[in-house]
């Protein structure tokens, strides 16, 4: 690496932690600084693998921050138990973030496309991510002896196919968590009884006109 790409690397470096700095400030948010490292380390491994897989349309910094970071970290209130599982998990989104903020936490980051989850298993690896296992399977073809105390999806389909293909992969007592945007009335309508919604958080993400609503659901 030359020197001045060294330099520009640390330039943008310096430049994310203001902008997450002032989001997590906007949105009520407090994370640790050694965390908030992390975070954007990942965001600037994101950034360079995305150059080759990519990852992500969204590519502006500040879009980032706000649509990945902000948007994944939001969850945090409704984790359940020690045991999470983040499916459809893509660039790692919403696990990655929340496993940081989390070393606790075992997380396990499930997708089925093999590039991701080489992405994912690099990353983990880079961050020093101990508390995060990848998996590359369907989520339909993944077992697990021990159930998950949260499962979570921001990209996985409507909430009916999110919640059948992954039931048996939820403890007794645990949760999914899914992330939608508009209120999604229809697909709240067409979940099986056997289900019940035990929560439906809405929030915005501060600065942006965008809206987003947490959905908890169980097992009856």
């Amino acid at each position: 690496m030359t020197n001045l790409s060294a330099m520009i690397i640390q330039q943008e470096k310096i430049m994310l932690h203001q902008q997450l700095e002032a989001a997590l400030h906007q949105n009520d948010m407090t994370v640790p600084a050694e965390m908030q490292n992390k975070l954007v380390n990942y965001l600037q491994l994101m950034l360079a693998w995305n150059k080759v897989f990519n990852l992500t349309t969204i590519t502006e910094p500040k879009d980032m921050i706000d649509l990945h970071l902000i948007d994944s970290l939001a969850m945090q209130p409704y984790l359940h138990g020690n045991r999470l599982l983040d499916v459809g998990s893509g660039a790692g989104l919403p696990g990655i973030p929340l496993a940081i903020i989390n070393p606790e936490q075992q997380w396990t980051l499930l997708d089925k496309n093999a590039k991701k989850t080489r992405f994912l298993t690099q990353i983990s690896a880079e961050l020093g991510l101990k508390n995060v296992k990848v998996i590359h399977s369907a989520c339909e073809d993944f077992h697990s002896a021990v159930g998950f105390d949260s499962i979570l999806s921001r990209a996985l389909g409507t909430i009916r196919l999110f919640i059948e293909s992954t039931e048996h992969l939820l403890s007794p007592q645990g949760f999914f968590l899914a992330m939608k945007g508009k209120y999604p009335e229809e697909e709240l309508n067409d979940i099986p009884s056997r289900f019940l919604v035990h929560l439906i958080k809405k929030f915005d993400i501060k600065g942006r006109d965008i809206t987003r609503h947490v959905i908890c659901l169980r097992k009856r």
